[in-house]
This record gives structure tokens, sequence and C-alpha cells, in this order.
């Protein structure tokens, strides 16, 4: 029988704060879960030099904020940031829009190293590139002639060289080499675009060596109406050999990259729920089968004259070489997440905007949705309130890990302390009254208002 934890991650310290921490990310050490590592839009509360990340060291029960982020943006902290520890050795990734660089209209992507969740000093800077966005952090680690390698890769959109802006990073062996640790882009939009691809540029990583990549690809543009197609590549060589991420061919039109869809609509930077769409999209692979893949994207069913916004799930039993129709399909959804555990059981998560609130659900598949998946119901919470200091309100993504048999996952939502908002329950560490649904500030008297958070879960099998 599976548990359920839900933790909000804003430490008792910060009882007073009323920033909005959106856009989310998480990391787990596969060598010790009880090591824990999540972001958000969060600045440092000193208003020093280093945003700051939250860490866990017992299992996500207790969070503390530790600033070794290059860049804080004053009132907001990082730009975009994704972390991932390595598989072996507990070295910590992370991909970050430079929050400094971002107040001058600069997206700085930086690729950063720590050696450890125990370190305090900032982290190493190892790869620094204008004219990116949102880059999203997958590390492995595998032996290589009897030694440990991190293998690293970070999923980014490279605005600078051209308009085929899908683009990876990737090291070979990333865990103590000097800066620029052996990262070089690896451009992965084979075809012509409108100008560039989406922002979000997704990884899939098997311990055997394959590594999927995803990607929206920006076929048409008018203003904000976007017609794109889905796209997975893939590399069965851990994405280091010679001719990297080219070993799947679109059955189509012959050209490296299978499109798992086309003609896709979205109004990008469109509304729901006071939070902008656009730009969803999640890959995982089965770690028993590496032929195993899935991905979610959403867009706007209807094209132009559509109303709602529906998250769709396919699924690949050969490799991404050919996909199913829809397994799964969400409407008025966002941030899908996407996870399957050591027993092969699919985790989704997401954000769906019904009856006025924001709904944020986990559900759990073993058998790709052919009979009704387990939903549980970890947040939900009117929309409108608090009033958005500006986009994202929730985030452009949340994250979905799987560790063995466990899920582990991370979103962002209105923090009032309310025991009908969390159905499956929730641990506060900030000062909050349940009675009378009030944030309260460090003298347990002072109210504080309703403001945008960041909380844990934890699925146990």
């Amino acid at each position: 029988m599976s548990t359920l934890k839900v933790v909000n991650i804003t430490p008792v310290a910060l009882s007073g704060e009323t920033t909005q921490d959106a856009e989310p990310n998480l990391a787990v050490n596969p060598e010790k879960p009880t090591e824990i590592v999540a972001t958000a839009f969060t600045p440092d509360p000193m208003g020093g030099p280093f945003a700051p990340v939250y860490v866990s060291t017992d299992g996500g029960d207790t969070w503390v904020l530790r600033s070794i982020v290059p860049g804080d943006a004053n009132g907001i902290g990082t730009g975009d940031i994704s972390v991932s520890f390595a598989s072996e050795g507990g070295a910590l990734y992370a991909g970050i829009l430079n929050g400094k660089a971002a107040e001058h209209n600069i997206l700085r992507m930086q690729i950063l190293r720590a050696p450890s969740i125990a370190s305090t000093a900032p982290m190493d800077i190892l790869v620094s590139r204008d004219a990116e966005d949102q880059p999203w952090v997958v590390a492995g680690s595998v032996g290589v002639n009897g030694a440990s390698h991190d293998r690293v890769y970070v999923g980014n959109n490279n605005t600078g060289p051209s308009e085929k802006t899908a683009t990876v990073d990737v090291s070979g062996d990333a865990r103590t080499a000097p800066a620029p640790a052996g990262f070089a882009p690896v451009p992965i939009e084979r075809r012509g675009t409108a100008g560039q691809d989406g922002p979000p540029i997704r990884i899939a990583l098997h311990s055997g060596g394959t590594v999927y990549a995803a990607f929206e690809s920006w076929q048409n543009t008018q203003g904000p109406n976007v017609t794109f197609d889905v796209v997975v590549t893939r590399d069965d060589n851990g994405g280091v050999g010679a001719k990297p991420f080219q070993d799947l061919t679109d059955a189509a039109d012959n050209i490296v990259g299978q499109r798992v869809a086309t003609k896709r609509f979205v109004k990008f930077n469109a509304s729901m729920g006071q939070d902008r769409l656009g730009g969803d999209l999640s890959i995982a692979v089965d770690p028993t089968d590496a032929g195993s893949v899935y991905i979610a994207w959403c867009d706007r069913v209807g094209g132009l004259t559509g109303r709602d916004y529906t998250l769709h799930v396919r699924h690949s039993t050969d490799h991404g070489q050919t996909w199913s129709d829809d397994v799964r399909t969400i409407t008025n959804a966002k941030n899908p997440a996407l996870a399957v555990n050591s027993e092969s059981l699919v985790g989704l998560s997401y954000q769906q905007f019904t009856q006025a609130q924001w709904v944020t659900a986990l559900e759990t598949t073993a058998d790709s949705w052919q009979t009704p998946a387990q939903r549980q119901v970890l947040h939900q919470a009117p929309a409108n309130v608090p009033l958005t200091q500006g986009l994202p309100f929730l985030g452009d993504y949340m994250r979905l890990l799987s560790i063995g048999k466990d899920f582990y996952g991370v979103f962002s939502g209105n923090n009032t302390p309310d025991n009908a908002n969390f159905p499956a329950g929730v641990t506060y560490q900030r000062h909050a009254d349940f009675v009378h649904h009030q944030l309260l500030d460090l003298d347990n008297v002072t109210r504080v208002p309703p403001s945008i958070d960041p909380f844990f879960f934890h699925r146990a099998a």
C-alpha cells in the first residue's frame, strides 16, 4: 500500500515571506534518497549576490535555504533553474538563467556544479552562454575503464546561432574536470522552423546509455499563434559518439527526429487561471526497458477558434520509432511531469484549471491508462488567490522523478493553510494556523497574506 507525503518547503525562518516562489524543480540523490534539492523563483532573504536552493537531508521532512547559485536578482532570485544529481558520487548539477543578467534583458545560461549536497560554497560555473532559454538538466553516471564518470545533459533553447534552436549540451565526464568540463552544444533540430523551436527541450536517460531528447518544432508563427510538431530524437551511445542524437529517423520524411504529433496549435503566452500557457512538455523512459518511452505535451484543441488547453500523453514501445494515439488527455491542464518507476508504473503529475481552482494531481498507471489510473489530489485552491505579481504565476513546469519504486515531485501553489486544500494531508514548516486558515509571521501573531509557495511530495511504495 503506497503512502503519500506533501510538505510546504518554505522554512520556518521565512514565515513572513510573501514572494511568488513559482516554477519549481527537484533533484533526489539516487545513492541516498534522503538528500533532496528543490528550487523555485526564490530570492536570497538577505539580498545577497547568490540565489538560494532548498535543501533537505531527511527525505523532505525539513528544509533549509542555501544561497549558492550565482546571480541573484533582487526580489526574484535566479531565472529559470533545473537541478539533477549524478547517479553515483553525489555531485549536483544545475542549469540556470542568471538572474542578474536577466535584469539587463540578457538570457545568460550557466551550467553549474557542486561536489555534494553538503557544499555551502557557490556552485562552480562550467558554461556561460547568452541568448539561451530554459536549461533542463539530467545527469547520470557510467563506468569507463573501471572509473565512474558523470554524463550530464542540458536541454536548452539556443536562440543565438540559427533558427534551429533546440539544443542539448552534453558532457561525458563532468564530475571533476575544470570548466567547461567537456560540455559542448549539440543542435538536435534538423528541419526548418518559423524562426525558432519552443522553449522546452526535455531529456530522458536510461541507465544503459540510451538518451532521448524531446522538443516542440515551431513550424508557423503569426504573432502569438504558433503551429508546432512534437519531435523526439534518440542517441544509443549516451550522446558522446561522433554523431550524437541521430539514431532516430522519421519514417515519413527520413529526417533525423521522429515526429510524434504534427500541426499542433498554441496561443503562446495566453492566460488561464492567472498563469501563462504555451510551453508544456515532458518525456520519460522505463528504467526496465529502454524502448518504452512516454511523452506529454499540451496544445489548444480546435486551433485558433478552440477554447480548451489539452494535455496529451502518448507511448512508444519501439525506442520512439512509432507512437500510440493519446493514452490520456486532460482538458485545461498544464505542467505535465512524467516518470516511470522500477516496476514500470507510470507517474503523471499535472495542474488542472477547473471550477475556478488550480488542482494539482498525481496519477499512476500500470497499464498505460487502459484501465482508470489511481489519482491523488495533492493540492486544490482558488486560482485568483493571491493576485499574480507577474508571470509565471505557478510556473512553466514542475518535475516528477522516480527512485526505485518511489515517486518524488514538486509543485508551486497557493499557500493558504486550509486542510480542505490538501486532500492527502500536508505539513508546513512556516507558521500557519489551519483553524483560521491564516499564515503567521515568526512571532506567531502577525498575519501574513497568502502567496505562492513550493511544495514537495513523495509517494512511497
